[in-house]
């Protein structure tokens, strides 16, 4: 079914003149990137001559010179308003730190020779410092201070070997604490114990019923004749149902 349009597919021709593919080749004239800078391209490729005394390059030598000249006087110009005076030169933060900086310099001058000479110092070997320094060093040094002694190779049935590891063992920390080895698991009371002596202090001077005594615990009799309470006997009575 498909053959009869497969076959003229292949043989449809387009005339290349038609508007269609004129507009198309205009159109691709318009937007091509190397088309629109083939004038520049070749225009560089002829090079060009320019003397040094033409206008533009004079033009632009003094304009580089003006803007130089601008650009260094700027800071100047901003503070030819501002600046006030001072009444001498240690008032004046910019001479002093003129002054300084010249110090410094002067100072960093004056000892150049000194650094760039002081690393070059030759001392004979056998001078007398050299020596007490050398002698002074073997006395203090811990290396010749301690000598070693030879790692001897004893027999382990020898007496005084078998009486060394004796005395060993009885100054050994496990032996020693090996007495109490059968205190381990015995029940033990903390009545008595500091920790609880302490905290039953502690709850006793914190505790406010032995601190206070309340009122209606204190002892006390009260005056039956007096005048408040003669008058509340009265007023009993007047208020009494009975």
């Amino acid at each position: 079914y498909t053959e009869a349009w497969d076959a003229d597919k292949k043989s449809i021709h387009v005339m290349p003149d038609t508007p269609t593919i004129l507009l198309a080749k205009a159109n691709a004239a318009n937007v091509s990137h190397k088309l629109y800078v083939q004038a520049w391209e070749e225009a560089k490729k002829k090079g060009y001559d320019m003397r040094a005394d033409a206008i533009p390059i004079r033009s632009a030598k003094a304009s580089r010179d003006i803007a130089s000249d601008y650009k260094y006087k700027e800071t100047h110009e901003k503070q030819k308003g501002h600046y006030i005076g001072c009444r001498s030169a240690q008032e004046d933060p910019k001479l002093s730190w003129a002054a300084r900086a010249m110090m410094l310099q002067n100072d960093r001058i004056y000892r150049k020779a000194y650094h760039d000479s002081k690393a070059q110092v030759h001392i004979p070997v056998d001078a007398m410092s050299v020596q007490a320094a050398k002698e002074c060093q073997t006395l203090v040094s811990d290396v010749d201070y301690r000598q070693y002694l030879h790692q001897w190779t004893c027999l382990p049935d020898q007496n005084d070997v078998i009486h060394a590891r004796k005395a060993y063992d009885l100054q050994s920390d496990n032996v020693y604490k090996s007495d109490l080895e059968w205190l381990r698991g015995i029940g033990w009371l903390t009545e008595g114990s500091v920790d609880v002596v302490k905290a039953k202090k502690a709850q006793e001077l914190l505790n406010e019923r032995l601190y206070r005594t309340r009122p209606d615990e204190m002892k006390f009799t009260s005056i039956t004749d007096t005048p408040d309470v003669v008058q509340a006997k009265i007023n009993a009575l007047q208020l009494s149902d009975v």
